[in-house]
């Protein structure tokens, strides 16, 4: 009788182990969709909370935020096959510099669901882009360097990285919107997204171009390398400071006025929606993808008065 019952207790273990697995097998069948950033930067904290709240909604579904080492296109595109080997179903991706990446990216398409956000590669194979539109953003900046400089004045911009499409986009809707006006952008810096080199940029430009009277940060963290040069060297408020996005130390500057305002996108609605979008897409529904492509997520300025509300939004839409 005792061993009946202990033959019975291991074909129950047997069974339960059998259904164990079972599961961890299912759970682990679960198609996966990736969000691959262009850098470390704390710009995508926002797109982190994105991808959670999304995860949330598609419970069968794994969803990924990834960073690849460095900002290269090398090391992304690496990162992306390595996406691919391991059976990412659809990848969204703010592409180095699209402009020289066609064919990798091309060769993901090929081999999974290609999103662009932040930065779009509409030469290539990619589905749909989901995100600003830059040009729209880069007008929003020339609205507030006008409104901060009614008598004119020369700007120096600083961005990380000069071959990508959303940096180029910006800085031509800032010319176009400056146009027939006394301000002027007369040049902007790259530093491939390396913080240190952000400052460095900064700290040369004042003594190299003394009569520069407006600096613009292009990238989310530009502004707050921008304001601490400015303030390192007694020069917060006397220079006109031109944000993007919203990093605490550039809405702090906002409030403090030593920033004009900010023009903020919004990368939680990029994940957020971009994860909903790509796993219906991949349950065969493409309703959700317009003619062209295009998904234009707006963006908007703030400036001193709207800070509060809007880092408490940011906080709502956190969690925290």
């Amino acid at each position: 009788m005792k061993s009946l019952i202990r033959n019975a207790s291991v074909a129950t273990a047997v069974l339960l182990l059998g259904l164990s697995a079972t599961a961890i097998a299912r759970a682990d069948d679960k198609p996966t969709l990736a969000f691959v950033v262009n850098g470390a930067s704390d710009f995508w904290k926002a797109a982190e909370a994105g991808v959670k709240k999304a995860q949330g909604e598609l419970p069968d579904y794994t969803l990924e935020l990834k960073y690849p080492e460095q900002s290269s296109v090398a090391i992304q595109q690496r990162l992306m096959d390595d996406l691919v080997t391991a059976g990412v179903k659809g990848i969204m991706v703010s592409a180095v510099d699209p402009k020289t990446s066609t064919d990798g990216l091309n060769k993901i398409a090929s081999e999974t669901a290609l999103f662009t956000t932040d930065s779009d590669a509409p030469q290539t194979k990619r589905v749909a882009y989901i995100g600003s539109s830059n040009v729209d953003a880069g007008k929003q900046a020339a609205e507030i360097a006008k409104k901060a400089m009614p008598n004119g004045g020369k700007c120096l911009g600083f961005v990380g990285l000069l071959g990508a499409d959303n940096a180029k986009e910006r800085i031509q809707g800032m010319k176009d919107g400056l146009a027939g006006t006394k301000i002027e952008l007369i040049d902007v810096r790259g530093d491939d997204i390396d913080q240190a080199r952000a400052k460095k940029n900064v700290e040369d430009a004042l003594v190299a171009s003394p009569d520069v009277t407006c600096m613009v940060g292009f990238y989310s963290y530009n502004t707050p390398r921008i304001y601490e040069a400015l303030r390192d060297a007694g020069k917060l408020g006397s220079i006109t400071v031109v944000g993007f996005d919203d990093d605490p130390i550039t809405l702090g500057g906002v409030k403090e006025g030593t920033v004009a305002a900010t023009v903020v996108q919004q990368p939680f609605e990029w994940a957020y929606q971009g994860m909903k979008l790509m796993a219906s897409y991949l349950k065969g529904d493409k309703s959700g993808i317009p003619a062209g492509g295009l998904i234009i997520i707006p963006t908007k300025i703030i400036g001193k008065d709207d800070v509060d509300a809007y880092a408490a939004n940011l906080k709502a839409m956190s969690g925290n």
